[in-house]
């Protein structure tokens, strides 16, 4: 688990878990370099879900088929460095929905850019409309979620620019102490308080948008060296 995608979901757990809630899933739990089951409350009944066995694995799901979970059977469901190796990730999303409670929370953090990795495969990034289009689609499979809010952050020192995303089951009303948006600096997002507008729109990502700065100070330093030079011949 990269350094930004801890720091996502601890916020997560801190600004929507509820006193009720009690069980949780991960899709995609193995600990490689951290895991988010530690994150989570104390007591919480954790089941960690993976195509392959290891560390924060409680049981196994084979690609492609449905999470061998009952419908309506966790309050929150959490995904995170994971959908970007899953080839249909989008069958996955309506399968977590299922396993919600009415009222229920997903959570999602997937990348928006950085480097390609195959675990065992990397097939997506994701851009800012994926969520609500996610939200559309479980809709038409007939789960009803509302996207609560999603951005895309800057990256930090370890390079990933994550996709984060928070959706809400049809039920009991949502509760929050806050946005995840708020706490970093994040563009082109969504949220539920904001009709559906692009907050913070921005068609650069932060990759471009820093080389553009680096390519300004390098026109900036040659201009320098060649005024420096000049002056040595005069």
């Amino acid at each position: 688990m990269h350094d930004t995608a801890r720091e996502h979901g601890r916020r997560f757990f801190a600004l929507y878990w509820q006193p009720h809630f009690c069980d949780v899933v991960e899709v995609g739990s193995q600990d490689v370099n951290g895991g988010l089951r530690e994150l989570a409350p104390p007591g919480v009944r954790y089941i960690g879900l993976d195509a392959v066995e290891g560390p924060g694995v409680d049981r196994l799901v084979r690609p492609g088929e449905p999470l061998p979970l009952a419908d309506a059977s966790a309050d929150v469901v959490l995904t995170s460095s994971a959908f970007e190796h899953d080839p249909c990730f989008w069958e996955t999303f309506v399968d977590m929905a299922r396993v919600l409670r009415p009222g229920g929370l997903l959570y999602l953090n997937a990348p928006s850019n950085h480097a390609f990795h195959r675990y065992p495969v990397d097939c997506w990034r994701f851009y800012p409309d994926a969520a609500p289009a996610l939200a559309a689609w479980a809709g038409r499979c007939g789960q009803a979620m509302t996207l609560v809010e999603s951005f895309v952050a800057r990256p930090s020192a370890q390079g990933w620019s994550d996709f984060v995303a928070v959706f809400h089951k049809a039920g009991p009303a949502l509760v929050r102490q806050g946005r995840l948006a708020d706490g970093s600096d994040s563009r082109n997002g969504f949220d539920v308080d904001a009709a559906g507008m692009l907050l913070r729109p921005q068609a650069e990502t932060f990759d471009m948008a820093e080389h553009a700065a680096l390519r300004d100070q390098l026109a900036a330093s040659a201009l320098e060296l060649a005024q420096a030079y000049r002056a040595i011949r005069e």
